[in-house]
């Protein structure tokens, strides 16, 4: 099985479902998942993991992303971005550093956002951008996001370009649409580019063509344990090896000292990665999230 994570930088105009699907195909995967999702429009990281690597989607999903992003002001589209249709218009007031400083001051920090309609969250079942298309708009309630980070990268006579940091669930679109607003009119998204995700900052990113190109041979594929490098670490003896693997805990020091009920990376001795085991008490090891023999 082709187990491990390829950090594409998805081109515009693909879905992150499209893209998923074409490198599993090429891999051969049984099985695939990416970690966050990008509109179409938008390009920038998107991890994917294949067959048994898909275990650990649940222990990186919820880290943070960063965010590069171009807000055209004076028209507003159904859809937030530049793939929607232009539904209003509004004039653009002067504006100046010092002034969209302000805004985007306001911003900063945890505060409430309306998911969009056209997004993957469902309403009895069904996707909310299917009843967009419908015309049909149902009440939305408001989440919890956090921006760490908002700053001004440069400032044009209709646009903005703009750098985010934030947690996940956070709309940029409907950031770029409420910055807008706060600025005395209307906008949207004509660039979005994802920079990176937590924790995969540090590993390299291939292009879709260059990723397809190297199935056949595995290239690009990083080990399932690439983006848990910063929980910590245990080896264990062969008869332990065994014994995770029916489902027992054992007694194992794992370093750095792991706090109770924290994730554990466990190795067998010839240093092959096992999967994610639970700390407990008294050094106490309980497998969680193992990976498949064949696929080591």
């Amino acid at each position: 099985m082709p187990t491990g994570i390829i950090v594409i930088d998805k081109p515009r105009g693909l879905t992150s479902n499209g893209t998923l699907q074409r490198v599993r195909k090429a891999f051969g995967a049984k099985s695939a998942g990416h970690v966050g999702t990008l509109d179409p429009m938008a390009t920038g990281m998107l991890p994917l993991c294949l067959d048994e690597a898909t275990k650990v989607i649940a222990e990186v999903e919820s880290g943070g992303k960063c965010y590069e992003f171009t807000v055209e002001l004076g028209a507003r589209t159904d859809t937030g971005d530049a793939e929607g249709g232009v539904v209003e218009r509004q004039p653009i007031p002067p504006l100046d550093a010092a002034r969209v400083e302000t805004a985007l001051a306001g911003f900063r920090g945890i505060q409430k956002q309306v998911p969009p309609m056209y997004s993957a969250l469902k309403r009895e079942g069904r996707p909310l951008y299917e009843l967009a298309r419908q015309g049909i708009e149902v009440e939305r309630a408001a989440r919890t996001i956090e921006i760490r980070r908002l700053e001004l990268v440069a400032l044009h006579e209709t646009a903005v370009d703009l750098v985010c940091e934030c947690a996940k669930g956070t709309y940029i679109r409907v950031l770029g649409e409420d910055l807008a607003r706060f600025l005395g009119t209307v906008g949207h998204l004509t660039k979005l580019h994802r920079a990176w995700v937590e924790p995969f900052q540090q590993l390299p990113m291939c292009s879709l063509e260059t990723a397809l190109a190297g199935a056949g041979q595995g290239q690009n594929l990083l080990p399932a344990d690439a983006p848990l490098q910063g929980l910590p670490r245990a080896s264990l003896s062969s008869e332990q090896v065994d014994a995770v693997r029916h489902g027992q805990a054992v007694q194992c020091q794992a370093q750095p000292p792991p706090l109770e009920g924290r994730r554990v990376r466990i190795y067998a001795p010839d240093g092959v990665f096992l999967g994610l085991a639970e700390a407990r008490t008294g050094g106490w090891l309980q497998p969680r999230r193992l990976i498949h023999p064949d696929a080591t």
